[in-house]
């Protein structure tokens, strides 16, 4: 329990798996089973939202502390317990993770018509893993949950897929269980150096220095295939164009910032001196990132592999920024993964829509839609000016602030991060081009129609979010600026010691 004496972060992570227990009971023919799981899934995931905007309320943003906290013993003999807790770092990725669970319900209300129940557990099940992921602040919990969520998603892309599906979730299953053995295998040392898997306590636990390099290698194979990171992108792609659309804006929206926030978590305060070695090198690979996976964006034919593509660039930007180890890269590196959340699944929803009415992704089957399509093509400017940074919207002020940090480390790795902004337009701008504006060619596009009431209520928070993050950026970045400098305050420290010992 908390100091409370409510288990607020236990009720928020575990209520969907007493939703999808429900869905699992339903009873009778097949149209009243898939309406009834709907339905639940909805409503639960309704109140699991409004249960966590209590974080929101509550959460003191002047404290860098953990907040919330629950713990209960469950090994003490190996030093492992349940533990929950969430600080500036974590508590709005709690937030993102169940504002976006019901919308991609309600983005699925018509989209899947086969097997409604299994998919409605699963995004449910999926919602549980998220969030405890966040909340996390036992190794053992974390990994469990951080592996957990593979199962949902293999299945939703596997079971609801396009028609390689089976292949997409093979791969992403493969690509990321393999970095995350190597991860188990780095926990397991630090347990055996600390004799204890509290995340809290472990911040205050000296990693020696020869086992830093090694630990922070281990880490990076699986935080960097999660992000992830140039070169093991291959599988993000195929896993989104697979993908139903609700799973890809999950994909993109929330378990992209799983490696970001093992980073943001582990390496930074556990293996400060590895960080700080291996930061040349992340800027690199980050910058190699952002150019060419913005380049091979250029020349995609099909829209959910272009925002794929576009996801990898942007998160290039957010590892950047992360091992700039200074207030303005670290808070932009924490902006730009929420910005990136809520923009990046805005733009699948709105290629969702089109698949829905044409069940085409290509880019060259469309044109002229702003004629017939007017309000849906101004829903697709909106995020397609946030994708590309226009200032006013989410993405331009964590960019911005990633900028800041990098030219305070060295002006080529901002120059190489403000190529990500100049490249975005290019192919952001030249996808939109393609598909609102030219000439109608085809006369099936004559008769399609514009959004629906139900995709006016997907689409209007994304688009209030986005501007709110746009235009007023400190009601969030309050809440990273207490983390965030105890972050770089304890990176500091631990670097500045090891330099005076030397000096002595």
């Amino acid at each position: 329990m908390n100091a409370a004496g409510f288990p607020l972060l236990s009720l928020i992570t575990f209520l969907p798996l007493a939703g999808a227990a429900i869905i699992m009971f339903v009873r009778g023919d097949e149209q009243v089973v898939a309406q009834n799981a709907r339905w639940t899934a909805l409503w639960t995931s309704l109140v699991v939202f409004a249960l966590s905007l209590i974080l929101w309320f509550q959460f003191d943003r002047s404290s860098a502390e953990f907040q919330f906290e629950e713990r209960l013993e469950w090994l003490p003999e190996f030093g492992v317990g349940y533990r929950m807790g969430v600080d500036g770092i974590s508590v709005l990725f709690v937030l993102l993770s169940t504002a976006l669970t019901p919308i991609c319900i309600l983005a699925s209300w018509e989209a899947i018509t086969a097997r409604v129940r299994e998919y409605m557990v699963a995004f449910l099940v999926l919602e549980t893993m998220m969030v405890g992921m966040f909340c996390a602040l036992d190794f053992v919990i974390f990994y469990i949950f951080f592996e957990g969520v593979l199962i949902p998603m293999f299945l939703i892309i596997g079971v609801w897929g396009g028609a390689r599906r089976v292949y997409a979730a093979f791969k992403f299953f493969l690509y990321t269980l393999l970095g995350s053995v190597l991860m188990l295998l780095a926990i397991l040392y630090l347990w055996y150096n600390a004799g204890t898997t509290d995340i809290p306590e472990l911040f205050n636990v000296e990693v020696p220095r020869a086992a830093q390099t090694w630990i922070f290698l281990a880490f990076l194979a699986s935080f960097a295939v999660k992000v992830p990171m140039w070169p093991v992108h291959t599988w993000l792609p195929d896993a989104h164009v697979e993908a139903p659309t609700a799973g890809s804006v999950i994909l993109a929206g929330v378990l992209l910032k799983m490696g970001a926030y093992g980073f943001l978590r582990f390496s930074l305060p556990m293996l400060p001196h590895a960080s700080a070695e291996f930061a040349p090198l992340i800027f690199v690979l980050s910058i190699v990132a952002v150019v060419y996976t913005s380049l091979v964006a250029l020349a995609q034919e099909d829209m959910k592999k272009l925002i794929a593509y576009s996801s990898v660039a942007h998160m290039g930007i957010v590892t950047l920024g992360i091992f700039t180890f200074n207030m303005q890269g670290l808070s932009g590196a924490l902006f730009t993964m929420l910005a990136h959340g809520v923009v990046s699944g805005a733009l699948f929803l709105c290629v969702g829509v089109l698949y829905d009415r044409v069940h085409s992704r290509e880019i060259a089957r469309y044109g002229g839609l702003a004629m017939i399509m007017p309000a849906y093509a101004l829903v697709f400017m909106v995020f397609t000016m946030a994708s590309v940074a226009l200032p006013g919207t989410a993405n331009f002020v964590g960019e911005f602030l990633v900028i800041l940090g990098a030219w305070r480390v060295n002006p080529w790795v901002a120059f190489g991060a403000a190529l990500g902004m100049i490249l975005g337009a290019a192919y952001m701008l030249y996808l939109y081009r393609r598909v609102a504006f030219g000439r109608i060619t085809r006369d099936d596009l004559r008769r399609l129609l514009d959004l629906s009431p139900r995709e006016y209520a997907v689409f209007t928070p994304l688009i209030l979010l986005t501007l709110w993050m746009g235009i007023y950026p400190q009601s969030f970045l309050s809440f990273f600026d207490a983390s965030v400098a105890a972050l770089v305050a304890r990176h500091e420290a631990a670097l500045g010691l090891a330099s005076r010992m030397a000096g002595m």
